[in-house]
């Protein structure tokens, strides 16, 4: 047996506690345990989550009655309404969301506004009011934004222009003079914060269909909930509480959509509509909204989204699958050059710090977060903007916070935030040069400071031979999962190769396959070395596999099979 000091593994529900759960299968008993839900009532609120009873009154959301009776008042009034959103997997999601509603209740006079994110940048901007004063609004509606841009909303009411603010980010000290800010992160704050843009939008239209006449049938605005789905999984918000019921009839809506760019899309992709999950969000829907926003204009995710023609749908399919393809090849050339320059050291050093003003700061995270995992360092990258900002990301390994490692050098930076794990950026024109040595100094004297190592905490230790199929089943109730509900992580004991091969054009691929009575005969990794794993596999030699357990459904082939974590 290996050492456990790899791994460890969560605590055993007490005796009472599994009396309490007796009904429900062991492996639902224990995940159950380990998030928390020790009664048989928290247990069935989170094993069938109930539109009706556990979604609540949208007016306790802070700013709410103010901003449904503007809103009703520009509806009867025929005002000019502009709908400002931000351009990722949030606020495009969030813009469909009240574009339908106000298609739906016959009110034309609205226009959908994304800015730019290489040359505009997140938030409701004074230079986008310019733009938008062609449409000659009465009332700007934001989804996603705003909450922190109290200059803009000045601005605006200069102009004459009311505007609501929809969001979820945390305020500052001052709070825009907006008509109305809806967030339930803003005072008195909603019983639960963790909703994402497109879920505070939701809730918007919810009320606004309770107080409003409109002639549309009852519970239509569930249809909108595939776009609530998307963002809140997406947007990495806490998949807890509310998210957790809107997370899981988002998807059961998704896999009925009736949306023609969503349907072709999951063709081209070959994911069945049907067998929709969560990861099809991370991995295909996701990163094809964002790839309008880093390389082209976000307006071709949102017609994607929003169009009811099958043609028009067919070619925004086929412009962001090139934009997509375009994207990894810019990614893939920013990471050759980057290697490049890495293999001119003799021996890397502790932080990877380095940048070109012909990055794009949209694409560098991406870099960054392959560069961070490849080679066990913080990695820190930047590019320039279209507004001639020096911007950049950061990624850690996993031990180091790159969060400290920024606070330690706040005198080089103009602005930076993002947590142990992930950050972003602008740097000083004049201190960009020194940005390198800078961060090293900080990682020489902080020491263990910016240290935050955690080890892998596995749910339960089981054999090859536990997973069956009614263990995926089982399993699959937990679901969906993501922040706050993470994909169970298992340790799988005395595994013993019988093969390990490379697979993908590149062989950048790894799969593992081993003699099992278990409906999961392989285990893959994607983009993995096998070098970066904490032990070596030889075939024949036993190990211990950290795994999920997943089901694939690539080209409509239904497979069980275990996603590699590491092997110890």
């Amino acid at each position: 047996m290996f050492s456990k000091r790899f791994y460890k593994v969560a605590e055993k529900p007490s005796f009472e506690i599994e009396s309490a759960l007796a009904n429900y299968e062991p492996i639902v008993r224990k995940l159950l345990y380990n998030r928390g839900l020790h009664t048989v009532e928290e247990a069935e609120a989170f094993l069938s989550p109930n539109y009706d009873t556990q979604l609540r009154d949208p007016f306790l959301l802070p700013g709410m009655e103010v901003a449904v009776n503007r809103i009703l008042k520009a509806i009867d009034e025929r005002e000019k309404i502009v709908i400002y959103s931000d351009y990722d997997c949030d606020g495009i999601p969030g813009a469909v969301i009240l574009h339908d509603f106000f298609s739906a209740i016959g009110h034309s006079d609205f226009s959908n506004y994304i800015p730019h994110r290489h040359y505009d940048g997140f938030g409701l901007k004074t230079k986008s009011l310019k733009k938008m004063a062609s449409y000659e609004p009465k009332l700007i509606i934001t989804i996603d934004c705003g909450t922190t841009d109290y200059e803009a909303v000045s601005v605006a009411n200069e102009m004459g222009i009311d505007v609501i603010i929809t969001d979820h980010h945390e305020p500052k000290k001052v709070i825009p003079e907006a008509v109305a800010v809806v967030n339930p992160n803003v005072p008195p704050g909603y019983p639960f914060a963790g909703l994402c843009g497109a879920g505070v939008v939701f809730k918007l239209v919810q009320a606004l269909i309770s107080r409003g006449e409109f002639n549309i049938s009852p519970g239509r605005e569930k249809w909108w909930l595939d776009m609530v789905g998307i963002a809140t999984i997406a947007d990495m918000v806490p998949l807890i509480d509310e998210n957790r019921v809107l997370a899981h009839f988002g998807l059961t809506v998704l896999r009925k959509s009736r949306r023609p760019g969503l349907q072709n899309l999951l063709r081209r992709q070959r994911v069945k509509q049907s067998n929709l999950n969560e990861e099809d969000i991370g991995f295909t829907i996701g990163p094809r909204i964002n790839a309008a926003s880093r390389m082209d204009t976000p307006e071709d995710a949102f017609r994607l989204l929003a169009t009811t023609d099958v043609a028009e749908a067919v070619t925004i399919v086929d412009h962001l699958e090139r934009l997509n393809n375009e994207r990894k090849g810019l990614v893939a050339s920013m990471s050759k050059e980057a290697n490049v320059r890495l293999n001119k050291f003799t021996e890397l050093p502790a932080v990877l710090v380095f940048g070109d003003p012909q990055w794009r700061p949209s694409l560098v995270g991406l870099v960054a977060g392959s560069l961070a995992e490849k080679h066990d360092r913080p990695t820190f990258l930047w590019g320039r903007d279209g507004n001639g900002v020096l911007k950049g990301s950061c990624r850690s390994n996993g031990k180091i916070s790159v969060l400290k490692l920024m606070e330690g050098a706040s005198d080089s930076l103009e602005e930076y935030g993002g947590h142990h794990f992930s950050g972003g950026f602008s740097v000083y024109e004049s201190s960009v040069h020194n940005l390198f040595d800078r961060l090293q100094n900080v990682y020489d004297t902080l020491g263990d400071v910016v240290k935050v190592e955690q080890v892998p905490l596995v749910e339960e230790e089981l054999s090859l031979g536990d997973i069956d199929e009614n263990f995926v089943q089982s399993q699959k109730r937990i679901g969906p999962f993501g922040v706050g509900n993470q994909k169970p992580l298992y340790a799988f004991n005395d595994v013993r190769p019988k093969a390990i091969t490379f697979f993908g054009k590149s062989k950048d691929h790894i799969k593992i396959t081993f003699d099992t009575k278990g409906v999961a005969k392989e285990a893959i990794a994607f983009f993995k070395d096998i070098s970066q794993f904490s032990h070596i596999p030889e075939v024949g030699e036993v190990c211990t596999l950290l795994a999920y357990v997943e089901e694939s459904f690539f080209m409509n082939h239904r497979q069980v099979r275990l996603r590699l974590f590491d092997i110890v």
